[in-house]
Formats: C-alpha cells, sequence, structure tokens
C-alpha cells in the first residue's frame, strides 16, 4: 500500500550504528501481545487500589468516629469497596458514552469533509481497511502546533484529529505513519482504555482529598471528646490502622496517577507497533516522530486531562529542555529516542 523501496545507504548506515531495542527475531505481532500484556496488569492494579481505597476509607471514617471496634470495621470496608466499585461503575458508563465528543469540543476540533483534504480521507481510509475496522470521522484542529489524536469508545464510534501545522508538515508516508498510529489506539481500543482509567483516578484522588478533609476537619470541629466516650480511643492498633490510612490516602492518588501514565507510556507504544503492522514501513512513522520532536510550539487547546491522548506531550513543559526525550514514571509519553530506537529495530 505503501512505499516498501530498499532505503538508503544513509539509512543503512544509520541502522548498522543504532543499539537494537529488541532481539533480532522480535516483530510487532510481539510487541503488541506484550503491551496488552502490561496494560491488562497495569488496569487490573487500578481497578485494585480503587477498591482497597474505598474499603480502607470507609473504615477509617467509622475508626476516626469511634464507632467501633477492629472486628466492627469489617462490614464498612465491605461496604465501602462495594461503594467504590458501583461510583467507579457509574462514572466509566458517563465518560464512555460522553467522553469523546467533549474531547473533540474541547479541542476545538472541526470535521473535515472529503473535498477539503482528499488525501487525508484516502490515507485514513486505505488504513482503516487494513485494519479492518470501520472509517472514523476525521477532523482538523486549527492550531499551527504539531499533534494529533484519536478519540472514541469503539471503531464505530471514533475519530481522528490533526493539527493544521502537522498536517502541512508531513508527506504522504510520514502521514500514513501518523494515521496508523492514531487507527491503532482505535483498533486496540485504547481510547475507551484511557477514558476509564482516567475516571478511576479521577475517583481516587476525589476519595483521598474528602477523607483527608473529612479528618482535618472533624478534629477541627471539636470532637476531641470521641475517644474517650466509648473507652476505646487508646487502643494502639486502632490507631496504627487511623495512622495507616491517612498514609493511604498521601500515596493513593500518587500510586493512582504513576499507574495511569505506565498505562499511557504502554499503549503509545503498543500504537507505534500497531503502526508498522498497518503500513508496513517503520520510516514513515520514524520520520513523522523526528518532525514532532522537533516542535517546540505548544498546542493551545490541549491539558493535562488530555495529554496523553496525543502522539507526543502537547503540553509547554515538555516543549523545554529535554522536553520529548525525558523518561520519568510522571510522564504521559515515553521518550521519543526510545520510540524511534523501537520503530528501527522493526526494520528488516
Amino acid at each position: 500500500m505503501y512505499s516498501t523501496a530498499a532505503t538508503s545507504s544513509v539509512i543503512h548506515a544509520d541502522q548498522a550504528i543504532r543499539r537494537r531495542a529488541y532481539p533480532a527475531n522480535v516483530t510487532f505481532h510481539d510487541l503488541i501481545r506484550s503491551n496488552k500484556r502490561k496494560s491488562a496488569v497495569l488496569m487490573v492494579g487500578m481497578i485494585v487500589l480503587l477498591i482497597v481505597v474505598g474499603a480502607a476509607f470507609a473504615a477509617g471514617l467509622v475508626l476516626y468516629s469511634g464507632g467501633g471496634d477492629l472486628p466492627s470495621l469489617v462490614p464498612s470496608a465491605i461496604l465501602g469497596a462495594g461503594a467504590a466499585g458501583i461510583v467507579g461503575l457509574i462514572a466509566a458508563l458517563w465518560s464512555f458514552y460522553g467522553g469523546s465528543n467533549a474531547i473533540l469540543r474541547m479541542s476545538g476540533a472541526v470535521e473535515i469533509p472529503r473535498e477539503a483534504d482528499p488525501q487525508l480521507h484516502n490515507v485514513v481510509e486505505e488504513l482503516a481497511i487494513a485494519a479492518g475496522i470501520p472509517k472514523p470521522r476525521i477532523f482538523l484542529i486549527n492550531d499551527t502546533a504539531l499533534n494529533a489524536f484519536a478519540t472514541g469508545r469503539d471503531p464505530r464510534h471514533a475519530a481522528v484529529a490533526i493539527t493544521a501545522g502537522l498536517r502541512q508538515q508531513l508527506t504522504r508516508d510520514e502521514l500514513a505513519g501518523v494515521m496508523a498510529h492514531e487507527l491503532s489506539h482505535i483498533r486496540h481500543f485504547d481510547i475507551r482504555f484511557a477514558m476509564l482509567m482516567a475516571t478511576m483516578v479521577g475517583l481516587i484522588v476525589f476519595a483521598s482529598d474528602a477523607f483527608r478533609r473529612i479528618l482535618f476537619y472533624g478534629g477541627r470541629g471539636g470532637r476531641s471528646g470521641r475517644s474517650s466516650s466509648n473507652g476505646k480511643g487508646g487502643n494502639p492498633v486502632m490507631i496504627v490502622l487511623l495512622i495507616a490510612m491517612i498514609i493511604l490516602a498521601i500515596i493513593a492518588p500518587i500510586l493512582a496517577y504513576v499507574i495511569r501514565f505506565a498505562v499511557s507510556r504502554q499503549r503509545e507504544y503498543l500504537a507505534d507497533a500497531g503502526a508498522v503492522e498497518l503500513t508496513r514501513y517503520p520510516q514513515g512513522l520514524m520520520s513523522a516522530l523526528e518532525k514532532l520532536g522537533a516542535c517546540r510550539e505548544p498546542l493551545e487547546a490541549a491539558n493535562r486531562a488530555t495529554a496523553h491522548m496525543y502522539i507526543v506531550n502537547p503540553l509547554k513543559s515538555a516543549m523545554h529542555g529535554e522536553g520529548h526525550e525525558l523518561s520519568s514514571v510522571f510522564l504521559t509519553h515515553p521518550p521519543l529516542h526510545d520510540r524511534i530506537k523501537r520503530l528501527a529495530a522493526l526494520i528488516q
């Protein structure tokens, strides 16, 4: 479908000096399977964290109020875990059905008719056929920054968006690489996954903040006599449990963000591998990523809530210093040089 001609001697020389990111027999199918396993493990970890937080905070509130001993905390913990699961399900359903349109409106994206950009429509249509999914709607963000993203709860309700700046900068092969990356997100149900992760992080952060506020303002409310009222306030075990729950309220949001960002980084690697599967031409996406990495203009419409959806970090913080080359557990995207190196390892 796209150019498969032999690369130039310069590219061959460049490949020869690159340190391969994987063993010589690795394929994009291996990468996809590996990233799916890692993402599934991280998703289970997030669900468990949400349930643990709900259980711990419900028991902690009972304990803080002096309303019971250790055995009596079990029903409260079970109730808290169940409530966390139900609230999480409701919030996930809301983001599932309403999140995509909200993101498109937030980004200022406008749908492009075929006659306005036939080449872009042709590229996306060919890639959708290769991926075995319906052609997504295509949107343009009127911004000179270089970026793109995909959204939609499933392939039948999907959309891809590209900035005007990136559209003008890319060759056809580079455009195919970027769009194949975004269609891979759709094909792998990454958007649904990302919205669920974001929802759970939001719930964990909200619950942790609410728990800390109740403890803080409750302690200032003149309830110092609650311990002596039932004679159990001095129990060392109960005190240790309460301290542990306070610590959990502090570290749970941090852990939730770390898990979410780890999932986001794994999904970027997975989409890169999926793009190679669709185009059979890693050089197209590699070249596009190099152009994206050279851009120092942030995307005005992007924010911290939507940054993980873009092909590279669109925020101002990613445009200074090492920018896209930074590696950290608190970043939504892996270093660009690592992504390019992994793609280079797939060139046969």
